[in-house]
């Protein structure tokens, strides 16, 4: 299984953050799995963005729920981020991750997830 983050490594504040993990290995629709984004900010630890259910359920962070969208394209299995608005603050490496059975506390660390991105820099810069 291998999950491939991608988007451009670039964008301007105001603009949305549009990124890309591209699942292969594993249909994104298998029963009881779920889909998350999560970043690390540099010097800063991971921060939980949201999730999307095998079934299409999504949940956002209220931190970043007013800017977050979370979506999936199942015939290409691949589920996507949007973050409107971005600041500098959201300049980060965002992680694509898939995991069995969601828990109601948002799971934050690599080893807590069965599949893992390799990472994609994300930097907000005029």
């Amino acid at each position: 299984v291998q999950l491939q983050e991608s988007g451009p490594g670039l964008v301007k504040p105001s603009q949305t953050l549009s990124l890309t993990c591209t699942v292969s290995g594993i249909s994104i629709t298998t029963n009881d799995y779920y889909w998350v984004w999560i970043r690390q900010p540099p010097g800063k630890g991971m921060e939980f963005l949201g999730s999307i259910t095998y079934s299409g359920s999504t949940y956002a962070r209220p931190l970043f729920e007013s800017r977050t969208s979370i979506s999936r394209d199942t015939s290409k299995n691949q589920f996507f981020l949007q973050l409107k608005s971005v600041k500098a603050e959201d300049t980060a490496v965002y992680y694509c991750a898939g995991n069995r059975n969601q828990v109601s506390t948002p799971l934050i660390e690599r080893h807590e997830y069965e599949y893992w991105g390799r990472g994609t820099l994300v930097t907000v810069s005029s």
